[in-house]
């Protein structure tokens, strides 16, 4: 299907014009929208440019070409906005949820994500989405009048629920949070500015969350083949790899490695986006929502995969979960990024006072949780590079994660 350059904005989208407004009131720009202002609010942050050296899959020395938490956001960031143009819906918003749904994570991926959570366990965890929102809430301090950015409910709203809602009506943590709870951070916001964690969020927030899985998705396939993890023939055993492989073979014939590779990761990212815009369109047509309000009660997302391409979403990560993130190679160097938080962890906890003076300052004597988070603020907040320098200023052997 064509995929249209752009339409009316839908009833059911997001307004910048009725936004639900900020926690601290601020006047209005007159050269820019809510939504847009909280873009450039993301863009000017320190935590967006620690983005640049903070590890996807890969090491940053690994080579300049395989993704970092930057590179990644950006390519979710092209993909929410060609999809909410196609559909109608508030592109800064789902851009500003674009940019920001990365802020959270620690150096090293998942594994330095691991390594935080347990070394605050005992203090509520760690969950990079609930650090997500306490970067914007409080953890930036750029302005005179608030900590943090100060971002509209819609965006904050987005940030936190972009996955679906937290809670059910009771309040009762659901998902992943089922077991858990739902992380402090995000309560003790929701207690200041109630997200209404029970509901879905905007469907811009729905469209940044599967510009991510397609994000994704094709990127890790492009670097899996740039790292040797697999074969293009090994990744055909995923049925909608093969589709687009065979339809690559037809149209060139003898097409070299390279930008056969090349043309696999756009022709996914094509089916997946006008799977998308078909598939919302016809839950839309369904639904018939007449506001935002509205997409946020209904009873399932309104932006989604058909039941087909889910299906093949999860071939994708089927196939690239043991390939590629529990490859032996990416597991071992995972193993020692692990360590390397844990070790800054604990070293932290016994010498407070070789943490920088504005992280050190404050802490009240005794008040093991209140230390604890802050240590973990402070070394989730480190790009990969600088952990490695600090690990190394306090350590004798420091991993060269090779």
């Amino acid at each position: 299907m064509a995929i249209e350059a752009g339409r009316e904005r839908a009833v059911y989208a997001a307004d910048p014009k009725h936004s639900r407004g900020r926690l601290y009131d601020e006047p209005v720009s007159p050269t820019r929208n809510a939504f847009r202002r909280d873009c450039d609010r993301i863009i000017h942050s320190t935590a967006f440019r620690r983005l640049a050296y903070k590890t996807q899959v890969f090491i940053f020395h690994e080579g300049d070409h395989f993704r970092t938490r930057l590179t990644h956001t950006l390519e979710v960031v092209q993909i929410a906005r060609s999809l909410a143009r196609a559909l109608g819906l508030d592109e800064d918003l789902s851009e500003a949820l674009a940019l920001s749904h990365d802020l959270g994570h620690s150096p090293f991926g998942h594994a330095g994500e691991r390594a935080l959570d347990q070394c605050v366990g005992a203090y509520g965890g760690f969950d990079h989405n609930a650090q997500s929102l306490r970067i914007v809430t409080d953890l930036e301090r750029r302005y005179p009048d608030f900590d943090g950015l100060n971002l509209s409910w819609e965006t904050l709203e987005g940030l936190v629920k972009h996955n679906g809602p937290l809670t059910d009506r009771a309040g009762a943590g659901i998902g992943r949070y089922k077991d858990q709870g739902v992380p402090g951070p995000i309560l003790a916001y929701d207690r200041k500015q109630p997200l209404e964690l029970w509901s879905f969020a905007s469907a811009e927030a729905q469209v940044a969350a599967l510009a991510d899985d397609i994000a994704y998705d094709a990127h890790d396939i492009d670097d899996g083949l740039r790292a040797g993890l697999f074969t293009l023939g090994d990744i055909a055993e995923v049925p909608i790899i093969r589709e687009v492989l065979a339809s690559i073979d037809a149209r060139y014939p003898g097409l070299d490695h390279g930008r056969r590779a090349h043309e696999v990761v756009r022709g996914l990212i094509t089916r997946m986006i006008e799977d998308v815009i078909a598939e919302t369109n016809a839950r839309v047509l369904a639904l018939r929502p007449h506001s935002s309000a509205e997409v946020r009660t209904a009873d399932r997302t309104t932006v989604g995969f058909s039941a087909r391409m889910a299906e093949a979403d999860q071939g994708v990560k089927g196939f690239l979960y043991p390939r590629m993130y529990r490859h032996t190679r990416v597991m071992a160097i995972m193993g020692a990024a692990e360590n390397i938080v844990r070790d800054l962890f604990e070293h932290y906890q016994a010498n407070p006072s070789d943490l920088p003076l504005e992280w050190s300052q404050d802490l009240t004597p005794g008040d093991e949780g209140s230390r604890a988070r802050r240590i973990a603020d402070y070394i989730a907040g480190m790009t990969d590079r600088y952990a490695l320098i600090e690990h190394a200023r306090f350590f004798d052997s420091t991993p060269e994660l090779r």
